[in-house]
């Protein structure tokens, strides 16, 4: 059942809207399907059966993005090479100031302009025009349409079946830290340690997470499904370099989120390390990244002034995969959702 209306204000899904899905101005919310295996799952699972058989000879090296942000090349103009804690801090304003666009409200005034731009012959003004009415139109569709970015349901394939209880998460790179909120919700109980170097995230892209966002769990008590929300879930937040981080080998789960191809080669296998250091013996580490497809080419093109401030780089599964491998891990399910790779692995 599709619904397009302002439902959300409150925290007003229950158990009651199973089999919903709804458009809010800014996010798609998504409670269909709450057990059945068949819907949450993954697209080409466990593709590559050796893992040692595997060699960059053979699957070649990940697509590197290069179209760069506008408001990056305009800052390295005047004060040279943007560091790397300055570029996410620019790429957190820029997403979050996406994220939380009423859609059909910027669409249609977006459009307004242009055919008023049109009529006026304004050629400068209509060649900004298209081009916000196309950023508009693509993001709306990749995040609030499709939910791409979020997708809950392939993020639940990914999660399922861990052999957890009351587990503590740990999120390095969290941003908004909606995984992490996710794993909560189907293993619920424990608790979720939110990372990330940019106070922002924390304030902002976390901090205003939409309240009445709900997550699709499970009631420990019952066993059945659950809705879940954020205010309902143990959940701290650290503002740090990961590279600073005090915590031992204390954490059932460590997550990243689109963090591994924001690193050149020559740093891979210290992202992998992050991972390994505060695991405990039979942990899990669960990554994702952005997949290489003609379409993800096209978004980080058509949405270079939105998303590309760092180095990014877009693999497919293979690729993630090897990376994973060769950086001392077992790799236990693989493949895509959506827009996305996923792994879950051990260390070896």
């Amino acid at each position: 059942m599709e619904l397009v209306h302002g439902h959300t204000e409150g925290k007003d899904y229950t158990e009651d809207n199973f089999g919903w899905t709804e458009l809010t101005p800014s996010y798609r919310v998504d409670l269909r399907h709450p057990s059945n295996e068949d819907i949450d799952q993954f697209i080409n699972a466990n593709v590559v059966a050796d893992w040692s058989l595997l060699s960059w000879d053979k699957i070649g090296k990940p697509f590197e993005v290069k179209t760069v942000a506008k408001s990056k090349r305009d800052w390295e103009a005047e004060n040279g090479e943007m560091s790397v804690k300055t570029s996410w801090e620019y790429f957190n304003r820029s997403f979050h100031d996406w994220f939380v666009k009423d859609m059909p409200a910027a669409l249609s005034e977006s459009k307004k302009n242009l055919r008023k731009h049109l009529s006026q012959f304004h050629v400068n003004e209509v060649k900004c025009a298209l081009g916000e009415t196309a950023r508009l139109s693509l993001w709306n569709y990749a995040h609030r349409i499709e939910d791409g970015v979020w997708d809950p349901r392939g993020k639940r394939a990914l999660f399922k079946g861990l052999e957890v209880d009351k587990p503590r998460i740990l999120f390095l790179g969290a941003a908004e830290g909606y995984e992490a909120m996710q794993l909560q919700a189907m293993y619920p109980g424990g608790e979720v340690v939110l990372v990330d170097y940019d106070e922002f995230c924390k304030t902002d892209r976390f901090g205003l997470f939409p309240e009445s966002y709900p997550f699709l769990g499970i009631n420990t008590a019952t066993n059945q499904p659950k809705v879940w929300y954020k205010d309902q879930m143990n959940i701290h937040y650290v503002v740090d370099d990961i590279r600073n981080l005090s915590f031992g080998k204390e954490f059932d789960i460590v997550l990243s989120v689109g963090l591994l191809e924001h690193f050149p080669d020559e740093y891979k296998h210290e992202v992998m390390d992050w991972h390994r250091k505060f695991l405990k013996p039979g942990g899990y580490v669960i990554m994702t990244t952005p997949r290489k497809q003609m379409k993800s080419k096209m978004f980080y093109t058509i949405m270079a002034d939105v998303m590309n401030h760092t180095y990014r780089e877009l693999m497919d599964i293979r690729q993630m995969g090897l990376y994973v491998y060769e950086g001392g891990f077992d790799i236990l399910r693989h493949g895509y959702i959506k827009v996305h790779n996923g792994i879950v692995a051990r260390p070896r």
